[in-house]
């Protein structure tokens, strides 16, 4: 298990990661600054007293939330549609989404579409569910493929940026 963050801001001396690595984060979620509330937490959690810090789960049970996700029910429909949703980021005009083309220098790989489905299992059981929903795979397709579409210079000059992209796929 690795996470990883990224920060936009003094990257000088770090290098962007090849898109094959890049492809192996599940996901790239976005935070964005916290409110004034959970800053003052986050202080007083820093400049606090030391405190001592427990293991919440161990490899064991780690593993065996992975076999439970395994198990979460996902209807074949649901499955073609993570592919198409993860195709129309490869081939846009298949999906009569012609003007997209000339911004997707690479779209998603299968992998994409594994972590949608896995993400989506993942996220029905955490609301207490043995199946999947359309809207757990909505509720991700944002954060499994917004890192793994590589645009092109038109797109950059234009303004287009990956969530445009997703968002157009989706609708």
């Amino acid at each position: 298990l690795v996470m990883a963050t990224q920060n936009p801001i003094e990257t000088e001396g770090t290098y962007p990661l090849p898109e094959a690595q890049i492809d192996r984060f599940m996901m790239k979620v976005l935070v964005d600054y916290p409110n004034q509330e959970e800053e003052y937490v986050i202080v007083e959690r820093v400049t606090g007293a030391a405190i001592d810090i427990n293991p919440v789960t161990s490899t064991d049970q780690l593993a065996a939330l992975q076999r439970e996700v395994r198990k979460v029910y996902c209807d074949p429909s649901l499955i073609h549609h993570a592919v198409k949703l993860v195709a129309a980021t490869r081939d846009p005009a298949q999906y009569g989404l012609d003007d997209l083309g000339k911004y997707i220098a690479f779209g998603a790989s299968p992998r994409a579409t594994i972590s949608l489905i896995e993400g989506a299992r993942a996220l029905a059981l955490l609301r207490g569910r043995a199946y999947v929903w359309p809207e757990d795979i909505s509720d991700l397709v944002h954060d499994v493929l917004r890192h793994r579409i590589s645009l092109t210079y038109e797109a950059l000059a234009a303004g287009i940026d990956s969530q445009v992209i997703v968002d157009r796929i989706v609708k």
